[in-house]
């Protein structure tokens, strides 16, 4: 199913593309109801990444409208949302997942997006790298009026997918969430894709 434009990214793991600045690519939810943990870093500097902290303040919304622009730790745009071919839910307030969540949560030797990241790096030579806050794709996160988190299911269909351009040269990391003791991947977790597009 791979071929030199799309990657398929199995249900619990990562997968890394290198994007040129002005490409577009494509975050698809192969299956539906599925988490994507998306990250971005810049190829000569993995030290400067994509940053949900920096995005939030940057666009002064918990997530960016179509048009407008992911940014760095450094707060150089790095990847704009261009189109949103899904129900418009993500999130960019929680943290990748990690072993010690998931021993907190009573299971040991489960696959996590921070090791799927790191391992995903890893193949590219970057062992020693910050584990950024994801922009968490097709997450549904809720904030109640009193600040409470509220967690659903995510709600995409098969196919569903998010447009990114590229504003700098970067390696952009995918990961399936293999989050399946709570709701959000309909406790399921499933495989997504990414897709180079033509220019």
């Amino acid at each position: 199913m791979n071929d030199d434009r799309f990657v398929l990214v199995p249900a619990r793991e990562a997968r890394a593309i290198t994007v040129d600045p002005g490409r577009r690519f494509r975050v698809i939810d192969v299956e539906g109801g599925q988490v994507v943990d998306l990250f971005a870093f810049v190829a000569g500097d993995p030290g400067e990444y994509a940053s949900a902290e920096h995005t939030r303040i940057w666009v002064n919304r918990l997530f960016p409208r179509v048009g407008e622009e992911f940014v760095t730790n450094r707060r150089r745009p790095i990847l704009a949302l261009e189109e949103d071919n899904s129900p418009g839910v993500h999130d960019m307030l929680c943290a990748a997942c990690d072993p010690t969540r998931y021993e907190l949560l009573g299971a040991n030797e489960h696959a996590s997006c921070q090791e799927n990241l790191k391992r995903a790096m890893a193949e590219l030579g970057h062992r020693a790298i910050e584990i950024p806050q994801p922009i968490n794709l097709f997450m549904s996160v809720g904030v109640e009026p009193d600040g409470t988190l509220t967690w659903g299911p995510a709600t995409t269909k098969a196919g569903d997918d998010v447009v990114f351009r590229s504003l700098l040269d970067c390696i952009v990391v995918a990961s399936a969430c293999p989050q399946d003791l709570n709701e959000i991947n309909n406790f399921r977790p499933s495989s997504v894709g990414m897709e180079l597009l033509p220019d």
